[in-house]
């Protein structure tokens, strides 16, 4: 059985870093520096990519005198780790809790079909015993 590791936290650039090479599926500094609003510095860029692979987040390979980079998770399963992360900081681990929340902050901007999907996972999620 494989242990899961913690999400660390990343700084808002670090996600964007990660944003764009989960867009790109693997990229090089420079690729990731072209999909940044307001980029920073190509080294700083660098320095980003080297620290988000040493927190586990990136992989390299090389290619001639490149490197290029890949998430080490799907943008989904960074997603879920973030998200549980949020609900274990925030709402003492409470899924309803956390509903309720997004609810009550998101009643103006929800739409019927948005409520209707969110009744059929719990739907689903009932009938599968979670």
């Amino acid at each position: 059985m494989s242990k899961k590791r913690p999400a660390p936290d990343l700084a808002r650039r670090e996600r964007q870093i990660m944003e764009a090479i989960h867009q790109l599926h693997e990229a090089t500094v420079a690729e990731v520096l072209k999909q940044l609003a307001d980029p920073p510095s190509y080294s700083s860029v660098r320095t980003m990519i080297r620290l988000l692979e040493s927190k586990g987040m990136l992989t390299h390979r090389q290619d001639g005198k490149r490197y290029v980079y890949k998430a080490t998770q799907s943008r989904d399963a960074a997603s879920r780790s973030a998200l549980r992360k949020l609900m274990d900081v925030f709402f003492a681990g409470s899924a309803a809790d956390a509903v309720a929340a997004i609810l009550d902050v998101s009643s103006d901007s929800l739409e019927p079909e948005d409520l209707n999907r969110m009744a059929k996972l719990i739907r689903q999620a009932k009938a599968e015993g979670k």
